[in-house]
């Protein structure tokens, strides 16, 4: 019986090319140790993730800050909104009675300023547009895939609308600096953290992917919304409301 043993195991070791059974042996150990250690080693990178969102040094309530900020800059993005409307209605109102009296001159002057401020109405839409859908990404931010996919294009999305902004809004430029400043320091934590780069240029396509659904739909909005200048007395007016 101890015979059949012994010989069992040198045919199995004469099938895998071992020299004796405790090399045999030791080769399965092995192998088992290394489908260990390569388990530990997964489960170490998504211990590392889970603990950069939530742990010791949690990501997540500075993601959250980031985007409590970003819901105060659309909200006074909103208020810029109100008062360019004001003055639109108001400049309207001119122009309209311009035309109609034939003083072409100050209508022409009038014209010229409702275009300007309806320039601006654009630009501070389209801004509103762009941080609004960057926000309800930020809120979602979960995983490592998220961070790639979200953080990147948002910093991109946010220095973009910082500077389209420096004309219509130039006191937002500190507050979105700021907002842009933190969520890189996220990104540089978390790859420091996971020894993972999420290195992504700030034009990436899916910034202007953001910026450019956001110009579509403000340009739709405006041409919804926006009263046509009439051009004698004989013209309607047409108005958004």
């Amino acid at each position: 019986m101890l015979s059949k043993f012994h010989n069992h195991i040198k045919c199995s070791c004469q099938r895998e090319s071992c020299s004796d059974p405790a090399s045999y042996h030791q080769n399965i150990t092995m192998s088992k140790f290394e489908k260990d250690w390569k388990a530990q080693e997964k489960e170490s990178f998504g211990k590392n993730v889970r603990e950069t969102v939530r742990g010791p040094k949690p990501m997540r309530p500075q993601i959250q800050k980031a985007t409590q900020q970003l819901t105060g800059e659309i909200n006074r993005l909103d208020q810029a909104m109100n008062r360019l409307k004001q003055r639109e209605t108001s400049i309207f109102k001119k122009t309209v009675a311009a035309v109609q009296a034939h003083d072409q001159e100050s209508g022409k002057a009038y014209s010229n300023e409702l275009n300007e401020v309806r320039k601006m109405e654009k630009i501070v839409t389209q801004s509103k547009i762009a941080l609004e859908q960057i926000t309800t990404r930020l809120q979602t931010v979960t995983d490592i895939g998220d961070f790639a996919a979200t953080i990147a294009p948002a910093i991109g999305v946010i220095r973009n609308v910082r500077a389209t902004l420096s004309e219509a809004m130039p006191d937002a430029q500190g507050a979105l600096g700021e907002i842009g400043a933190q969520l890189t320091s996220i990104m540089a934590d978390v790859g420091q953290i996971t020894g993972t780069s999420f290195y992504q240029a700030e034009n990436s396509e899916e910034a202007d992917k953001i910026l450019a659904e956001a110009s579509a739909i403000a340009e739709k909005r405006m041409s919804e919304s926006l009263p046509e200048v009439p051009t004698s007395t004989g013209q309607s007016i047409f108005t958004s409301g």
